[in-house]
């Protein structure tokens, strides 16, 4: 589920080329050090996200073909239907919102603000952890190569933190503008990573990833669009009337970048072998155990929570899809089980999500919790089946996706003693709280009863 954040791991890509190990030298030119200096005014937080728009911009660029008159109308078309399929199969009620048909451009403009609340506590901790690492590690500049010592003259009183801060900022910068620029050619709508990226209560396709997406599938292109545009419509109702659900999976990450940890010997040794001529060396001496790569207790469970609450997310999505396409859509069953296997199996997005972040968004249960839904529904309705997003206490833990008809029928929860990762109550949900105060109102006039007797009357019979 995790991996060492903004790629400082292992080299995994033998065709990097080892003197541009970010490949910035294509979009920004020049020597990376020296666009270092040109950049080393950026006090917006940990990551220079003027350096990530200019790069995933040029990555963009390159090949985003304009939006047509015929895609916006045949992309709102799509959503507007895809509104009106869901109603009969979900009580969540439909966003009024206009949908919108993105460039990868306006993709990459829409979507920066939440990316930029996903990854700024991921890498704050990073900078934080190595500039006090250096700190302690190292004293005043003392064990630091003659180039990197220079570097720190004019940095204030405090120059760890500040170089942390400068070469923090440009190298996650540049790795977050890569990623996004990637992810941007190859996205699908608005909510694929299963967050919500954009506006609220907007649904969002790309119609030039939608048209690649349905190349070879042998689906006619108005199937695939609609089919999207169906998953779209129900992550946006999901996420417009569960107001709770966007923070929760949002502090999920910020509570694992919390525990971010890094090995202070690591960084000690990486910044003494460090060569500021050499751009290769930096990502080198990064990736060369500076992370501590087993999450610890806190960040295994927000990892529980992250996990489980995209599980449930998507599998309630696939449930209420299927239910609204099946019988309807002639390819409903091969484009979702398409879906599925792009999902589940770790597609560009969340490839993305974990070079940026150190985490995987892969909702590894996803089957297991559409079963569960789908038993919920069978028990209890509709309307049962929706009303558990009232509160994330109400919601599954990890072990009821493992007993799904026992979650449902109202024993799953109860007799596992599994604390729900989403809440701090195990089965809220199916208690009988009626039966509960039924019962608390017998006690207590048992108890004035016994009270308002003398001692030599009989005792009361038994009820």
């Amino acid at each position: 589920m995790t991996r060492p954040p903004f790629g400082f791991g292992p080299a995994d890509r033998p065709d990097d080329d080892p003197q541009d190990p970010f490949g910035l030298s294509g979009m920004l030119g020049g020597d990376l050090f020296a666009q270092l200096q040109r950049l080393a005014s950026w006090t917006g937080g940990p990551v220079n996200w003027d350096l990530a728009k200019e790069v995933a911009g040029a990555a963009v660029t390159q090949d985003d073909p304009p939006v047509s008159a015929a895609e916006v109308t045949a992309t709102a078309d799509a959503c507007r239907l895809a509104e009106l399929w869901l109603d009969p199969v979900t009580t969540l009620p439909g966003v009024a919102g206009q949908p919108l048909a993105w460039t990868r451009a306006a993709w990459l403009e829409a979507t920066l603000p939440a990316w930029r609340r996903l990854v700024d506590p991921v890498a704050s901790q990073v900078v934080s952890a190595m500039g006090q690492a250096v700190e302690q590690g190292l004293g005043q500049g003392e064990g630091l190569p003659p180039e990197l010592a220079g570097m720190l003259g004019g940095l204030g009183p405090n120059p760890f933190k500040g170089v942390m801060d400068q070469v923090g900022g440009f190298v996650f910068g540049a790795q977050v503008g890569q990623a996004l620029g990637a992810l941007a050619a190859d996205v699908l709508s608005g909510t694929e990573v299963g967050l919500p990226l954009g506006p609220s209560g907007r649904s969002a396709l790309l119609p030039a990833n939608v048209a690649a997406f349905g190349e070879g599938l042998e689906v006619p292109a108005d199937e695939v669009r609609l089919y999207l545009a169906l998953r779209e419509a129900a992550h946006q109702r999901l996420f417009a009337h569960v107001p709770w659900l966007t923070a929760h999976l949002f502090d999920a990450v910020d509570a694992y970048a919390r525990g971010i940890e890094v090995d202070p010997g690591a960084i000690e040794r990486a910044v003494g072998s460090f060569d500021p001529s050499d751009p290769a060396s930096l990502q080198e001496a990064l990736g060369s155990g500076v992370f501590e790569q087993e999450p610890t207790p806190a960040q295994q469970a927000a990892l529980a929570r992250l996990e489980t609450a995209l599980a449930l997310v998507e599998g309630w999505v696939d449930l209420v899809v299927d239910q609204a396409a099946s019988g309807t859509l002639p390819h409903a069953v091969a484009l979702r089980e398409t879906v599925r296997r792009r999902r589940a199996s770790g597609g560009p997005a969340e490839q993305t999500f974990a070079t940026l972040v150190g985490l995987q968004l892969r909702p590894r249960r996803l089957r297991e919790a559409a079963q569960l839904w789908e038993a919920v529904q069978a028990a209890r309705g509709v309307e049962g089946r929706d009303g558990l997003w009232a509160h994330p206490d109400l919601l599954p833990g990890p072990s009821d996706l493992d007993d799904p008809l026992g979650f449902a029928a109202g024993t799953g929860a109860l007799t596992g003693g599994d604390a729900s990762p989403l809440g701090t109550a195990p089965g809220i949900g199916v208690v009988d709280w009626d039966a509960g105060l039924r019962d608390l109102d017998k006690d207590l006039d048992g108890e004035l009863d016994d009270d308002a007797r003398g001692s030599d009357d009989p005792p009361l019979p038994d009820a």
